[in-house]
């Protein structure tokens, strides 16, 4: 793969993911270096000539009154990067860590942070070399930037904290040895460059929509697999309908579900069916679409967020001022979010209902009582409902929004914060949630499939030979823990989807 390059703009949430979970390499574009070195000469200029800016020789936040002499300013750039390393716990993934320090170098690329250059290209190399620093998931409240988890990464900048290099935990500075990295110190202004910004929540997010888009169109799989298990009358699917009332999300779903069902008797009208079914099988496009709309809004925020200038203050190189203002506050990314956490929970609550009514005999359509021959001295899968129905219940818990939840702080000086960090972590959790659910309606289409007689779209006839090669058909009851498990690790793999979109095209 060719290095990614950085000019402050084009950054999308695919790239945050090629870098950040694959290795990608990355390389600032010339312009943007002459961008920072103009922006630093500019700074060095006003420093010199000893002008008032906030956050170079001033204190922050409450103490953003109190003006700094010469020989406090550099030391404050340390100091400042000790006090608010105040994370907890346990350590974030290693690629949100990097996805972070990806999006901090598109800022910076801007040539509006004022940092010296030595600072971002310290980033560049990095994650090129790959060293990333060990971080505390838990810390920041998401305004004033992440400033807790970006401070941990900017400890690295002064050859101390800890980071990952080769497989091991080492200490900063032996870790930056070892690679070959230099290590830059920080002079004034360079600290609160680095870290003032909500460049953690949203590289999360970039994760987190590229992921869930993934799991949207498997959600759109396991959908058409249980319709065609139930003998679904197809009708509400007609791509005309979802264009008459002009939902695009509705559009693509349905679009997708009728390639997955194409070939099918079912689809070409040879299976008798009803003239209506319940909401959860006709209304399916409206929903997964309504999701896929939450995620469009989304990902455009995230991406502005990815490619804007979020720091503070900001430099103005062209008109000689700097401004301070609040564009580190993550309420932009973190909106949007916590929405997309409820559409997952959504979407999954939907899979569920479809499940429930492939396992009960009077809204199955013949299926046997639970999708066992053998009801009575066997179960089949009456218990994967309360496995589906444990997550989601928990899915419901965590979709509560994190953006209403701000708690004043600094002596109320950031009396007002997105919380968007807690958004980030729940929808990772809200997601670990959702492989299971999805998982187990797949394999409980799988096994009603099985006791169907009928020609399957081309589509689902994939799927269900995927989750075969996993999971085996239940022929008497056994422990269920297992397949459950394997099935939420197939679909966290997308081998279903890679597999089916081979068969049918792409189901975006």
């Amino acid at each position: 793969m060719d290095k990614l390059i950085i000019k402050g703009s084009g950054l999308t949430i695919e790239n945050i993911v090629e870098v950040a979970r694959h290795g990608r390499k990355v390389e600032l574009h010339p312009d943007a270096v002459t961008r920072i070195n103009k922006c630093r000469a500019m700074l060095e200029k006003k420093i010199e000539a000893h002008e008032i800016m906030y956050g170079v020789n001033t204190g922050i936040g409450e103490f953003s009154e109190v003006v700094l002499n010469d020989d406090q300013v550099k030391d404050f750039q340390k100091y400042l990067i000790y006090n608010h390393a105040a994370g907890i716990g346990d350590p974030a993934p290693i690629e949100y860590v990097r996805g972070a320090m990806l999006g901090r170098i598109n800022v910076h690329a801007h040539g509006n942070s004022g940092s010296r250059l030595e600072i971002t290209q310290t980033f560049v190399d990095m994650l090129n070399k790959g060293v990333t620093p060990f971080v505390c998931q838990k810390g920041s409240v998401g305004a004033s930037g992440d400033l807790a988890p970006m401070s941990q990464i900017a400890l690295l900048l002064m050859g101390e904290g800890k980071a990952y290099y080769n497989g091991e935990l080492l200490d900063g500075k032996v870790a930056m040895e070892k690679a070959g990295i230099p290590i830059p110190g920080l002079k004034a202004r360079d600290g609160l460059a680095a870290i003032n910004g909500s460049n953690v929540l949203t590289a999360m997010s970039a994760i987190m929509l590229y992921d869930a888009n993934n799991w949207l169109k498997q959600a759109e799989i396991a959908a058409a697999m249980s319709l065609e298990a139930l003998k679904a009358n197809m009708r509400p699917y007609d791509i005309r309908l979802h264009k008459v009332r002009g939902f695009s999300g509705a559009i693509r779903s349905a679009a997708a579900i009728n390639k997955l069902v194409t070939g099918g008797d079912l689809k070409e009208g040879k299976v008798k069916c009803k003239v209506q079914d319940a909401y959860s099988m006709r209304s399916t496009p409206q929903v997964i679409g309504a999701a896929h709309d939450c995620l469009a809004w989304a990902r455009s925020q995230v991406e502005i967020e990815l490619n804007g200038v979020g720091d503070n203050p900001i430099f103005f190189p062209e008109e000689n001022i700097q401004l301070t203002g609040a564009n580190f506050q993550g309420t932009p990314v973190a909106l949007p979010m916590d929405m997309v956490g409820a559409a997952i929970t959504m979407v999954c609550v939907m899979s569920e209902r479809r499940m429930n009514r492939l396992n009960n005999p009077a809204l199955s359509v013949g299926l046997p009582a639970f999708l066992t021959k053998g009801a009575g001295m066997f179960s089949g899968l009456m218990l994967s409902q309360y496995t589906a129905d444990m997550q989601i219940v928990e899915q419901r818990i965590l979709s509560m929004p994190a953006c209403i939840q701000s708690i004043p702080a600094a002596a109320d000086q950031e009396d007002f914060v997105s919380m968007g960090m807690n958004t980030a972590i729940k929808n990772f959790q809200i997601m670990d949630n959702a492989y299971g659910v999805l998982g187990i309606e797949l394999m409980a289409a799988a096994q009603a499939l099985d006791f169907r007689e009928f020609k399957f779209g081309a589509g689902v006839t994939k799927a269900k030979e995927v989750i075969r090669k996993h999971v085996d058909f239940l022929e008497i009851d056994r422990p269920l823990y297992p397949d459950h498990t394997a099935m939420k690790e197939l679909v966290k793999s997308c081998e279903i989807l890679k597999e089916v979109e081979k068969v049918v095209g792409n189901l975006e």
